[in-house]
């Protein structure tokens, strides 16, 4: 850990060095997460609720997987962009280092731009939060935050899955911007209002309802069940698949010769 928090300050320094760039792309990350806002606050003030879901309960449910996203990709950005590792040839110069490979590929790339999104994440969950009419107990505060721990394990584990399938394509392949992105599109609202088929799609096979759905339910008391509180956590066994099949391609890996 004491390594991993050296490797941090480093980039934030490298990072730092170039202030007004660094500065100018965490409020375009900023500027491009408000306009998904405006976007659900503009359809909310025509249509004043989605599924019998009205504004501040959306924000809510919006907030935690933009905040779990937010994390995922600063801390995790090595895995996204784990593609130009293979083409560069570093990935050559990580595995020849007696350091693990997994912790090489996290510290290779921290972005803490990201932390523009993670702002606006933070002012609508302020906005929602009095709004919401919920009385926040200590499950109800419990509960948002195994919702935002069980999106970063997901979403992770989404980014380890994408570096997984980079050793056989070599190239980026953009289909996995389904699951990253576009779940972070999707998690604007609660995923029930897509219909029973994507709601399984999300329980049973990327578990992204496990943090953001069924929980959410509890949230906003339209169900007394109080399991549905740690049903976040189960987003950590998803970790599993996604880490054994990454060790699958990186005992395939073959070099690119770059």
């Amino acid at each position: 850990m004491k390594l991993y928090l050296k490797f941090i300050a480093i980039q934030l320094k490298s990072q730092m060095q170039y202030k007004a760039s660094f500065f100018m792309t965490a409020v375009g990350q900023f500027l491009i997460s408000f306009s998904a806002f405006l976007g659900v606050y503009f359809m909310l003030s025509r249509f004043h609720s989605v599924k019998g879901f009205e504004l501040p309960e959306i924000l809510i449910c919006f907030s935690v997987v933009l905040t779990s996203f937010a994390i995922s990709e600063c801390f995790v950005r090595g895995f996204d962009v784990f593609p130009r590792l293979i083409q560069s040839g570093n990935l050559d110069r990580i595995l020849l280092r007696p350091r693990n490979e997994v912790f090489q590929v996290l510290t290779s790339n921290i972005e803490f731009t990201r932390f523009g999104r993670l702002l606006q994440a933070l002012l609508m969950l302020v906005y929602a939060v009095p709004a919401s009419g919920i009385v926040w107990s200590f499950d109800k505060i419990m509960t948002v935050v195994l919702m935002i721990i069980g999106g970063i394990a997901v979403f992770s584990s989404l980014f380890v899955l994408y570096a997984g399938i980079s050793f056989f394509t070599v190239e980026g392949i953009e289909f996995m911007n389904i699951f990253t992105d576009g779940t972070k599109e999707f998690g604007k609202y609660p995923v029930s209002i897509y219909g029973k088929g994507i709601l399984k799609f999300y329980t049973y096979v990327v578990p992204i309802a496990l943090f953001q759905y069924y929980p959410f339910l509890y949230l906003v008391g339209r169900s007394d069940s109080i399991g549905l509180i740690f049903l976040p956590l189960l987003g950590f066994l998803f970790m599993i698949p996604c880490y054994c099949f990454f060790r699958f391609g990186l005992r395939r890996y073959k070099s690119t010769g770059s």
